[in-house]
């Protein structure tokens, strides 16, 4: 027992935030829950941003349910990507059984059924209200990422996108950017352009008119065009409580980089339009980045940079984000460096490369009394995580 009160109070002392809080948890000694040893997260913190990791079936889309879920409670709005359709029914009450009834008396924290305000969006408009953004406001950096441009084809691209800015010339859908690429590479257009931004290869702008027709046949145009998705809209509330505003995504899951570029655009469009705020009691809004890895996977510099910059600075904003992926590894150091806290799954290291992830994600975690790390990782089971917070 005496064991048991000190991880108790250790747990207490460096998990018990003075203000509002979530709850995540209770900590486990030598497999049996400790419900005194409370695991609680700041509402002023989720602005620090965070990770939650893990294997595949270890628990990461119940724990961003359940902070999402205590978010709306507290009058903080969320944003989710539902993969597979699946996140919808939060708007109805759960049912209760055996397994929930006997965690809730483990954690000293009774399941209680609940739905929570949502709203359906969807990059198609076939499952749910439609989000649209205007190729000017996507920006040339963003395109290139969906496009898959090289470095030099993205640099011509932005040379494009800047004689639009300073001639004022909108560039609404996929149908205004093709026309003034084709005025840009002959003719007068080309003139025009020379001598301030250069001139434009005829076989760049043939790779990148290509691949602009190559997306209209997917379908992927849609999503550009007016009328715009207003940012606002992610800011609902209903009776004092946040709503949750689901991307579903079931029905483009085979186009991996367009709704994950996406995601990041919505963010780019948040940070360019909310003002500072500094540090609040709790956050204007929480952005859950899921699939995170898409993201990041074989990215060039510029949009890497561009995400490392957006991450640094809209914590300023009051916007929390957190990036949901398998293994801490999958995110760049430059932005896991900023992500304050951490929700870390089981990790399983079936090959060279997951023992290698492994042996990195322990060199991260601070020494603990209680735990060796790197056996705890594997061992994890569903629902239990390793989480430090600020």
């Amino acid at each position: 027992m005496g064991n048991q009160s000190k991880f108790a109070e250790k747990v207490v002392a460096s998990y018990n935030p003075k203000g509002a809080f979530i709850f995540l948890g209770a900590g486990l000694l030598d497999g049996e829950v400790i419900a005194a040893a409370k695991v609680n997260l700041a509402l002023k913190m989720m602005n620090r941003h965070g990770l939650i990791a893990g294997a595949t079936g270890t628990g990461k889309t119940r724990t961003l349910q359940l902070i999402a879920e205590q978010l709306s409670d507290a009058g903080v709005p969320v944003f989710l990507l539902d993969v597979k359709g699946d996140l919808s029914g939060l708007h109805q009450p759960g049912e209760s059984n055996p397994a929930l009834v006997e965690r809730g008396e483990a954690l000293e924290w009774p399941f209680v059924p609940s739905g929570f305000p949502v709203e359906l969006f969807s990059l198609s408009g076939k499952v749910g209200n439609p989000m649209r953004l205007t190729v000017e406001d996507f920006g040339p950096v963003m395109l290139g990422r969906i496009l898959e441009l090289n470095d030099t084809q993205t640099g011509v691209l932005a040379a494009v996108f800047k004689y639009a800015d300073d001639t004022k010339l909108p560039l609404v859908d996929f149908a205004d950017l093709k026309k003034l690429i084709s005025y840009l590479t002959d003719g007068p257009g080309a003139a025009e352009i020379k001598d301030s931004y250069g001139r434009i290869s005829s076989s760049t702008v043939g790779t990148i008119l290509r691949k602009l027709v190559a997306l209209e046949q997917q379908g992927v145009s849609d999503i550009f065009g007016e009328k715009e998705f207003d940012i606002n809209d992610l800011f609902g509330r209903v009776d004092g409580r946040g709503v949750i505003s689901l991307l579903n995504i079931s029905d483009i899951q085979d186009q991996p980089i367009l709704f994950s570029t996406f995601l990041l655009s919505l963010l780019a469009q948040l940070f360019k339009s909310l003002p500072e705020v500094g540090d609040l009691d709790k956050p204007k809004l929480v952005f859950f980045f899921e699939e995170a890895h898409l993201l990041f996977k074989d990215a060039p510099k510029a949009f890497l940079i561009q995400v490392e910059q957006i991450v640094r600075l809209i914590r300023s904003k009051g916007v929390g984000v957190f990036f949901c992926t398998q293994a801490p590894t999958d995110i760049p150091e430059s932005v896991l460096g900023q992500l304050g806290n951490r929700v870390q799954h089981a990790l399983r290291a079936f090959t060279p490369n997951d023992a290698e992830a492994l042996r990195k994600t322990v060199k991260t975690y601070p020494h603990s009394e209680f735990y060796e790390i790197d056996r705890v990782l594997t061992s994890l089971g569903t629902g239990q995580a390793l989480i430090t917070v600020l």
